[in-house]
């Protein structure tokens, strides 16, 4: 279970906090760590504070974008400490980890991490199935990047050993749909609302969060997303046609 799950860090500004964070996956068993633009990397630092880790480092992958660090993956948990205006599907990291022993044996998971000072934007938070919380202080809810990634391993951690065995993946539902495949989604279903005049394109901010966040909550499989794209197409075939 854990091979699947990758551990994604936007933008880290101190090469230090990735170290740390690299330390922490160890302590857990976690080895797949997926870098966005970090600011300086590889560091010094970062191997200082590895102690050891130094394997999950040599291995990470740096990306352009979250697109990229996500493409591949079906199940995306957005870790915050922000309220934000505009509500997402949450999840606690126990019920995070119950959920992925459900389905990372047979699908990639990943759980992303913003930056140290301001963490997620809601674009990013947009890409993700589900915002991740950890419960704590109310007064003091800010927690160390490494020490956040600790907590998350540590539940993860419990909840794979504590993992009976496996579903058959031939009893499984049909594989869900990518990051990637639901991103072309969001696209298209973008433009044919613009195209059947449901949709203003300078006002169709706020729609497309709520769409996506219903989509998301849906967990979509590919032939489940072939199909509304299927309708979407034939929706504005027929707008042409009128």
């Amino acid at each position: 279970m854990l091979g699947k799950i990758r551990i994604v860090l936007v933008e880290t500004s101190h090469p230090g906090n990735i170290g740390g964070v690299a330390r922490a996956m160890k302590n857990m068993k976690l080895d797949r760590l997926y870098l966005v633009s970090p600011k300086i990397f590889p560091s010094a630092d970062a191997t200082s504070r590895a102690s050891g880790a130094d394997e999950i480092l040599a291995a990470a992958r740096v990306c352009d974008s979250l697109q990229e660090a996500i493409a591949d993956c079906t199940l995306v948990f957005g870790a915050s400490a922000r309220d934000r205006t505009l509500s997402w599907p949450t999840l606690t990291v126990r019920d995070c980890a119950q959920m992925i022993v459900l389905n990372a044996d047979f699908t990639n998971v990943a759980i992303v991490f913003g930056r140290e000072n301001s963490g997620l934007t809601n674009q990013e938070l947009d890409l993700c199935h589900f915002l991740l919380r950890i419960p704590c202080n109310p007064d003091f809810s800010s927690l160390n990047l490494a020490t956040a990634v600790q907590v998350v391993g540590y539940e993860l951690f419990v909840a794979g050993e504590k993992q009976q065995e496996p579903c058959d993946p031939e009893t499984n539902h049909e594989t869900l749909a990518t990051s990637e495949q639901m991103e072309m989604f969001y696209q298209h279903l973008h433009q044919a609302l613009i195209d059947v005049g449901f949709m203003h394109p300078d006002k169709s901010k706020s729609i497309m969060r709520r769409l996506r966040r219903i989509y998301n909550r849906s967990q979509l499989d590919s032939k489940e997303v072939d199909i509304l794209r299927g309708i979407l197409r034939m929706s504005q075939g027929n707008k042409c046609n009128e």
